[in-house]
């Protein structure tokens, strides 16, 4: 029997998930699974509707691929007067011999609306076990964290004076993209932003390469469905064999054409060889002052996200 405050998606990753044929299951497809199964489980705690706030320190450890055998677990381990804090892992086997290892683990955010889409109050999880205190402990001690990173990506300015390389791409919102509140489902907001740092990343190696990181995810206001969304992906500094990637979201009613600001994520993109392994990525140099800040903002983040405490292991 499910324990109160957890849930389990299970299902095969299909061959439309993937990337590319006989490639493997993109990033941004995973932070939708993620999102469906915290959603889930926020919305039967909280007993209403729910939105995703943040979602942060995502890494991809290992492929899922076609025919897997794929489970998302969500539980929450910590709850404010209307925020749901919920650890999510994803897991994946060879459907032949169930066999299940972690795929990737992150911390997600969700705030409970009311009908006029005001926070309102949830019950709160209250642990009990050693295992449950431990994250509780650590969700409380990422919230301090949480918002310097968030001070430090607002410092941030992006402006049509820096260099570096950059990609935009321009979407209408489809129906099959909204969620049980009427508005483009968050993790599809992920998934675009997954694509616009893949684009950028890709233009730039001229080769393949996959997501490693995923971080900084906010969602300043909703996409509805008909809106033109407009995604704007930068390079912000490279590594031996990565790619900072800054992602900004806006989104307007294509009848007035006024975009508004509806997220932003930080991505960091891997150059990988024709076997899958990584490779050096063409190094990238700032040039203006606004190339040297931004540069000098993806250093000053990985610095935060070391700071970030260990997630617990589950201890029942």
């Amino acid at each position: 029997m499910t324990q109160p405050g957890t849930i389990t998606l299970r299902f095969l990753a299909a061959p439309t998930d993937v990337a590319s044929l006989g490639g493997a299951v993109r990033g941004g497809r995973l932070l939708n699974w993620i999102d469906k199964a915290a959603y889930a489980c926020a919305a039967a705690w909280s007993g209403g509707y729910c939105v995703t706030a943040y979602v942060g320190n995502v890494r991809f450890s290992r492929h899922v691929v076609a025919g897997d055998l794929v489970e998302v677990d969500a539980r929450i381990v910590y709850t404010g007067s209307s925020s749901m804090h919920l650890m999510c892992t994803v897991s994946s086997a060879d459907p032949y011999t169930g066999e299940y290892r972690e795929v990737s683990d992150c911390l997600v955010v969700l705030v409970a609306l009311d009908q006029d889409r005001r926070p309102r109050p949830v019950p709160a999880w209250r642990p009990t076990t050693l295992g449950e205190i431990a994250e509780a402990e650590s969700a409380i001690a990422r919230i301090g964290l949480r918002k310097r990173i968030e001070v430090e990506i607002d410092s941030a300015v992006y402006s049509p004076a820096g260099t570096a390389p950059r990609a935009t791409m321009r979407f209408l919102a489809a129906p099959t993209d909204v969620n049980w509140g009427g508005n483009a489902h968050g993790g599809r907001i992920m998934e675009w932003m997954d694509e616009a740092a893949y684009l950028c990343a890709a233009q730039w190696t001229g080769g393949n390469c996959v997501s490693a990181y995923v971080g900084g995810v906010r969602f300043y206001s909703p996409v509805h469905i008909g809106d033109v969304v407009r995604t704007r992906s930068r390079l912000l500094h490279t590594g031996r064999q990565t790619m900072h990637i800054g992602v900004q979201m806006s989104a307007a009613d294509p009848r007035t054409g006024v975009f508004r600001d509806t997220g932003h994520a930080l991505a960091i993109v891997a150059a990988i060889d024709d076997d899958g392994d990584a490779t050096e990525v063409r190094a990238w140099h700032p040039v203006t002052d606004e190339d040297v800040a931004l540069d000098a903002h993806a250093r000053e983040l990985i610095r935060l996200r070391g700071e970030v405490p260990r997630a617990p292991l589950h201890v029942c």
